[in-house]
């Protein structure tokens, strides 16, 4: 007993020791992951969706510095355009179209001197099929002053049928066309007559106000015509459609509006069914449109012809006596 007293006694002590915390620092990363994925296809698909013009606009808002510089819009997202194609939003404040904001009254847009501003404001080919239309009303009442001023001259009242209105998808075409035993032209002569001259004076007071260039171009029929040197039914129509160009010239209008003058000779009649019809025998002037009618406006084009009409007169039937003709040009 007395051994077992003399034994050490070891006391042994353990220590606990504190450990990290396990819990949810990795949930945090694989988040901030998963929100810079989404940015990242977000950003994908709006590359995919947007046109260049709207990725300039995005360009610009991340530019430091950048000021707008359209007349709608913030300056924003897009600049104050659309994701479609329906124009710039007009709104000067408040919210738009896809939550877009536009500007405060205390954030004035900057102007761009290269935008139109009355096209701005009215959209996207609004402004052309307004010009378009503005242009067939000019058009349709250049025809009317011509036929009313051809009714209160009784002497050309005879010349009715000579001379034919229409539209073509060039403009307004305004022809003076030969009858039988009715010519415009003395035969195998470029100088208009009196009777010739006196319509062209009437053409050249309905459109000589007008802004649109013409053009001329003379037509033969297909009996051949041969004169000294070889000269032939193309030299004459050229000839012919140059007459009328200086008669149109000294009735007053202005020489810089004449886009062209043109001879075809007997290549477009006007009777293909008879191609040596006295109707083939013709001046075309051509009052040239100026603006272009948009999609939205093509029935503008296209919607016949209202104020002229619907068949060709009786003149411009093919004759069914067959004539002898040597060389009527």
């Amino acid at each position: 007993m007395a051994e077992d007293n003399k034994r050490p006694i070891i006391i042994k002590k353990v220590k606990a020791e504190e450990h990290a915390a396990h819990g949810g620092a990795w949930k945090v990363a694989y988040a901030d992951f998963v929100t810079a994925m989404m940015a990242f296809f977000l950003l994908l698909w709006l590359l995919n969706a947007t046109t260049e013009e709207q990725k300039k606009g995005i360009a610009e808002y991340f530019t430091p510095a950048s000021v707008a510089k359209g007349k709608t819009g913030a300056g924003g997202l897009f600049g104050g355009v659309t994701m479609t194609k329906d124009g710039p939003l007009r709104s000067a404040g408040g919210p738009r179209e896809g939550g877009i904001t536009g500007p405060t009254p205390a954030e004035p847009a900057r102007e761009d001197p290269n935008v139109d501003a009355e096209d701005e404001v009215l959209g996207d080919g609004t402004l052309q099929a307004e010009l378009a239309e503005k242009e067939a009303e000019s058009f349709e009442q250049a025809a009317q002053q011509i036929r009313l001023a051809l009714q209160s001259v009784p002497e050309l009242a005879e010349l009715k049928d000579s001379l034919l209105i229409d539209k073509t998808p060039e403009g307004l075409r305004i022809q003076l066309v030969d009858q039988d035993r009715k010519s415009m032209f003395a035969s195998g002569s470029a100088n208009p007559l009196e009777h010739t001259r006196r319509l062209l004076q009437l053409v050249t007071d309905a459109v000589k106000n007008l802004p649109n260039k013409l053009s001329i171009t003379g037509h033969t029929d297909a009996v051949p015509f041969r004169g000294k040197n070889d000269y032939s039914n193309w030299e004459l129509s050229a000839d012919r459609a140059n007459g009328a160009r200086r008669q149109l010239l000294e009735g007053g209008l202005d020489p810089s509006r004449i886009h062209s003058v043109q001879g075809k000779s007997d290549t477009e009649p006007l009777i293909a069914d008879d191609p040596t019809a006295p109707q083939n025998r013709r001046v075309s002037i051509v009052l040239l449109r100026e603006v272009k009618p948009p999609r939205r406006a093509a029935a503008i084009r296209q919607e016949g012809d209202r104020f002229f009409d619907a068949a060709p007169p009786a003149a411009l039937r093919a004759p069914t006596t067959n004539y002898r003709k040597i060389n009527p040009n």
